[in-house]
């Protein structure tokens, strides 16, 4: 999907985003693994792939929205750290290869809605690894979406942008739909833009099953940023899956 105009503001939106619990959760999952190359998928505006190109490993962030690009470029340049930028589809994702640990955080996978595509990107990814390369991912969880989101407005007024966010509910357990107006300060006048996103997520044994058939092993889940496995339950928020090729 491209975010259109809501990248201008995407980080203004995402303000409170947990970047640095995604770091720390991919730091502990590595432990002393040797990983040098990372591809970070759906890098939007490069939050997690500048964090992670001060930590000194070498990253190359992919996304489908050349203006997330364009902004992830301009506040990498600021921080004056390198890092390639790829602007691909992550189903025709290609190209890429020599990859020790590739990551998609953010929801990234939940706006991949069709089931043959997901698999796809899986094995776009499986293949892009070295051998013994890691791929860890996140979703929505079921109770997230049917619980917290589905049919909920969302609201808020900042300095200079202010947004209304309706979540409706799709046909499918786990499928929702985003309609966000802005308004934001231009020139002394607030200009309005609308954005409308759809979003699916999927059961847990869905993802292992697809993980496992384009060739992943070792599959593990997360939840919540926990590393403790006894911390995933039925209302847990944001699934993890952490997977290996071998």
């Amino acid at each position: 999907m491209v975010y259109k105009q809501m990248a201008y503001v995407y980080d203004k939106f995402m303000a409170d985003a947990p970047y640095d619990e995604w770091v720390h959760f991919t730091q502990s999952i590595l432990g002393d693994r040797q990983i040098k190359r990372i591809a970070d998928l759906g890098c939007g505006t490069g939050e997690i792939s500048i964090r992670l190109r001060e930590l000194g490993f070498e990253i190359i962030g992919l996304d489908y929205s050349e203006d997330m690009l364009t902004y992830a470029a301009s506040k990498a340049n600021e921080k004056n750290v390198s890092i390639t930028w790829l602007h691909q589809d992550l189903t025709e994702m290609e190209g890429l290869e020599g990859i020790d640990l590739a990551i998609s955080y953010c929801d990234v996978i939940n706006y991949i809605t069709d089931k043959a595509q997901i698999k796809e990107v899986f094995r776009r990814t499986y293949n892009s690894l070295n051998q013994s390369g890691m791929f860890i991912f996140d979703v929505h969880s079921i109770f997230q979406v049917e619980q917290n989101y589905k049919n909920q407005t969302f609201a808020d007024v900042l300095e200079d942008m202010s947004y209304i966010w309706f979540c409706s509910e799709g046909e499918e357990t786990g499928e929702m739909f985003h309609d966000l107006t802005f308004f934001v300060l231009d020139n002394g006048k607030y200009v309005r833009f609308d954005e409308y996103h759809h979003e699916r997520t999927y059961p847990i044994s869905f993802y292992k099953k697809t993980l496992k058939e384009v060739g992943f092993t070792n599959i593990k889940v997360y939840a919540d940023f926990s590393l403790e496995p006894e911390h995933l339950h039925d209302q847990s928020e944001r699934i993890f899956f952490v997977a290996e090729k071998t």
